[in-house]
């Protein structure tokens, strides 16, 4: 990885347990228990079938394993704080029985994540960067969890109503640098946080494109990043066909994002993303 900054993070401090990276990305497998994901809304609803799940990816090469039970697609509904609990909590019960590969709950509701942290979980995933909810930091800091902060232009119900930005990689770059600092200063240790700079959320195709050419600087903020790019939008609009699959597309820009040096890639695919890494890996010593 030649060119990358010195300081590049070298591991992620969660709950109980520290990842440490080498050259080529964690994969992060999406278990989404919900109906309404974009990608596999429906697909993995039932607990044993979320679970079941959650292990194929697990056996696919999958280093970190989230699970969500709220949609965060553009113009997705909310659902309650006891929904999305029944939808997630058996689910990470379920997992960290199985396998001792590390759980993160992908929630932005501060009583979901105390839960599944209870539950076994690790890594607390939160799309609105621990500013949706004021008891999340709290609950972050009395569990220990690894924290995942991520940037949001808006909200999912208008983040695509008109994403607008002079330079959305200086501007994202500074937002997670603030939080950073704010993180720090409430009491967070730097070892537990990790980066988002959330491609989709609230960024046109052509925003998400620049940052994903500009992704490595964000390495220069010393945490880890992490990016989910799988099967978005942008990609289908690259392409020239909406409806067509978007695997290949999710693997090009994943071989891109370990050649910048990102940590961990968020993929719904692991299987072939595993195998693409393997022989990337291969090619670039």
């Amino acid at each position: 990885m030649t060119g990358l900054p010195s300081s590049r993070a070298r591991a992620w401090e969660l709950k109980t347990v520290t990842i440490e990276f080498d050259r080529w990305p964690k994969i992060m497998g999406i278990v989404n228990v919900t109906p309404d994901s974009f990608s596999d809304g429906g697909s993995f609803r039932t607990p044993d079938a979320a679970i079941q799940h959650a292990l194929t990816l697990d056996e696919q090469g999958a280093e970190i394993l989230d699970v969500g039970g709220e949609s965060t697609r553009p113009y997705s509904e909310p659902v309650s704080e006891q929904e999305e609990l029944e939808r997630v909590v058996p689910v990470v019960e379920g997992i960290v029985k199985r396998t001792e590969t590390p759980v993160s709950i992908d929630t932005s509701k501060a009583a979901v994540a105390k839960a599944c942290l209870a539950s076994g979980a690790e890594i607390i995933n939160d799309v609105t960067g621990l500013e949706g909810d004021t008891e999340m930091l709290p609950v972050a800091i009395q569990t220990g969890a690894g924290i995942c902060v991520m940037h949001m232009q808006g909200t999912p119900q208008t983040m695509q109503d008109n994403p607008a930005y002079e330079n959305v990689t200086s501007e994202i770059f500074l937002y997670l640098k603030q939080r950073l600092d704010f993180l720090i200063a409430g009491g967070v240790s730097l070892k537990k946080i990790c980066l988002d700079p959330g491609i989709g959320f609230g960024k046109t195709h052509e925003h998400n494109f620049q940052l994903i050419k500009e992704c490595s600087r964000f390495l220069d903020l010393g945490s880890p990043v992490l990016v989910g790019h799988s099967r978005k939008g942008f990609i289908g609009k690259a392409i020239g066909d909406k409806l067509r699959d978007r695997d290949a597309g999710t693997l090009a820009i994943s071989l891109k994002l370990a050649q910048s040096g990102m940590h961990v890639i968020r993929v719904h695919n692991v299987q072939a993303t595993f195998d693409a890494l393997k022989l990337w890996s291969k090619t670039n010593p």
